[in-house]
């Protein structure tokens, strides 16, 4: 038998893609995250909340990409050129 160095991840990272420490930190992330049946969760990463997982994040219920898009561009929290929307 031959013993393998195989990580097998124990849970699914949304944000794996952006785990990187180079320029992807000026972006905010907003994705979407499908739940059971119809329902989605939309997460804001690069904002306010501090999660000891995920670093900085914002949950919302069903799929908020738009509004949240145009309300941190509306508010001046954030250029439309900084914002990257992830997603189906």
């Amino acid at each position: 038998m031959v013993d393998l160095d195989v990580q097998i991840p124990t849970k699914f990272d949304p944000f794996a893609e952006a785990d990187d420490d180079s320029v992807e930190k000026a972006y905010i992330h907003i994705r979407i995250q499908q739940r059971n049946g119809k329902k989605s969760l939309t997460t804001v990463q690069g904002t306010v909340v501090q999660d000891k997982e995920l670093g900085k994040v914002i949950q919302l219920q069903g799929d908020q990409r738009k509004n949240v898009s145009n309300f941190l561009v509306q508010a001046g929290i954030a250029k439309k050129d900084q914002i990257k929307i992830h997603g189906f």
